[in-house]
């Protein structure tokens, strides 16, 4: 699981300190706003509890692969870990005003932000409507998120001499991932009236805008561009890292169907239920007759699907093949990642962490 770090790895507590740090210092600047904005900055701060830092740990070894080509005794800066943390805030973000557009009850195996604040205002015994009241709050909690994210962001940045292009990159995976989370969701309504050929083709652009570029590629850049990355250097990395993130999002989707509810912290099934147009579902819709196609289409997106249900869908999906196509898929995904990485002008025992990594990424239960 890529949940599981290595002992040796620092990004876990160096990430855990900045959090530290830098939530004190909003408890500090917020002291005057009195106590229910503290309770809001609490929840905001809850939600970025745990997690794999996936995005931390791609960030620092994108600078690692980097820095210590060109130095093996390169230290990591206080810059790199601040861009770490940066990208920890903005992804607890995208999962608060994830779990609001896909109505998801639960985050880790706890109450989604949204639920935890409808819940909050019952414990309260404050009037009006709790469930909208969580709603409106969680969409303000993302936002605050997100400007959390900023102000690390350019304080890591000040003075920095490779400012403007990792400002750059780090805007244009905001840009990226809030296209690709409409896209996501667009598709849910949008697919109906698409040829069904190019499903698989229209979520496979979902996966890269919204996980491939963002969850890795991404990440790897603005790390090897805090080192001064070349462009060689940095078209390494990418080569790397968009085919690592494609192969992380198929495996998210099968997880999302297939996934154990104890590991994944979300219910069995939960992608069903919430009718999630993947490149699993377009592969399976391609390989059914007319009257199991609209079975499907049918059962898709229903919220109380049951258990049964669920198996019934999921063996539907493994006896199309589906399943074992995006295994095949994601095999040659991982296959095309490795290969960037031969003869690459980067550090050994980087190119080392990062195919670990890949492996991580690609096979893992969570």
């Amino acid at each position: 699981m890529l949940g599981v770090v290595s002992p040796s790895s620092p990004v876990p507590d160096a990430v855990a300190a900045r959090l530290t740090r830098f939530l004190g210092r909003m408890r500090e600047e917020s002291h005057e706003y009195g106590t229910d904005a503290a309770a809001f900055l609490e929840a905001a701060a809850g939600t970025l509890d745990g997690g794999k830092r996936l995005r931390a740990r791609f960030c620092h070894a994108g600078w690692r692969a980097v820095a210590r080509y060109r130095d093996r005794t390169a230290t990591e800066t206080d810059a790199l870990w601040d861009v770490c943390t940066a990208l920890e805030i903005f992804q607890s973000a995208a999962l608060v005003h994830d779990d609001l557009i896909d109505n998801s009850d639960t985050r880790r195996g706890r109450p989604a932000a949204h639920r935890a604040l409808e819940g909050s205002h019952r414990s309260a015994g404050w009037s009006g409507d709790p469930e909208a009241f969580g709603r409106a709050a969680a969409v303000l909690l993302g936002d605050l998120l997100v400007a959390w994210s900023d102000d690390l962001l350019e304080s890591a940045l000040d003075g920095h001499p490779h400012a403007r292009v990792v400002r750059s990159e780090y805007a244009r995976m905001r840009r990226d991932v809030t296209t690709g989370q409409f896209l996501d969701i667009a598709e849910e309504s949008a697919w109906s009236v698409n040829d069904g050929q190019s499903h698989a083709e229209r979520a496979l652009r979902v996966a890269s805008l919204k996980s491939a570029r963002y969850s890795i590629e991404q990440p790897l850049i603005l790390g090897g561009s805090l080192s001064g990355a070349d462009d060689d250097q940095l078209s390494a990395l990418r080569r790397f890292g968009h085919p690592i993130g494609m192969a992380f999002q198929l495996r998210d989707d099968v997880l999302g169907v297939f996934g154990d509810a104890a590991v994944t912290g979300k219910p069995a099934g939960d992608d069903l239920r919430e009718g999630k147009r993947t490149v699993l579902i377009a592969l399976t819709r391609q390989s059914l007759d007319t009257s199991a196609r609209n079975l499907l289409d049918e059962m898709l997106g229903d919220p109380d699907l049951t258990p049964q249900q669920v198996s019934f869908l999921q063996a539907t999906i493994t006896d199309s093949g589906a399943l074992d196509r995006v295994e095949s898929l994601i095999a040659e995904y991982a296959r095309e990642a490795d290969r960037a990485l031969t003869g690459a002008r980067l550090d050994n025992a980087a190119v080392g962490e990062l195919r670990e990594l890949a492996r991580a990424a690609t096979v893992r239960s969570a």
